[in-house]
């Protein structure tokens, strides 16, 4: 299987204890951040904070659609999709609207993620890039990526 690409973002965190806090702490770093604040960026060509929320808040749904697909379709491969062609289909989406978003979904996800049994989180299917995967290896990868994208808001606050 795939090495995580976030699997150094999560470390040695279990990922439901980090899907059930980094929303909250990103939330709790950016909720009363001005339309200007979430237009900020944390080194010079990146995203600005307003754009991370939305790419969350898409992967969120995304990759729970994902999670859920697995688990109901076997066997199943899931698609790919383009970040960027999807942040510019939701360019017009304000920073806090987005982190709603994530809090909501991020939610769900975390409850249908709790609920699974070892065999439900061992469920495997075929990504296009990572090839075989499995639930519990999106679950790790989510996590992660939540924290990675924690870090840069983090910096874009103190700025």
């Amino acid at each position: 299987m795939t090495t995580n690409p976030y699997a150094n973002d999560l470390a040695n965190r279990d990922p439901l204890e980090a899907l059930g806090d980094t929303p909250f702490r990103i939330r709790a770093l950016t909720e009363r951040w001005t339309p200007a604040q979430f237009e900020r960026t944390y080194a010079p060509g990146k995203w600005t904070a307003r754009q991370i929320m939305i790419h969350l808040a898409q992967t969120e749904m995304a990759l729970g659609a994902r999670a859920r697909m697995a688990l109901c379709t076997n066997p199943y491969t899931c698609q790919a999709f383009d970040q960027d062609a999807w942040m510019a289909r939701d360019a017009g989406v304000s920073g806090v609207v987005a982190l709603n978003a994530l809090v909501a979904m991020s939610a769900m996800n975390l409850a249908l993620f709790a609920s699974l049994s070892d065999a439900g989180r061992a469920t495997a299917f075929t990504h296009p890039e990572y090839g075989p995967i499995s639930v519990d290896w999106l679950v790790h990868q989510m996590a992660g990526h939540q924290i990675h994208h924690l870090k840069h808001f983090e910096v874009i606050a103190t700025r």
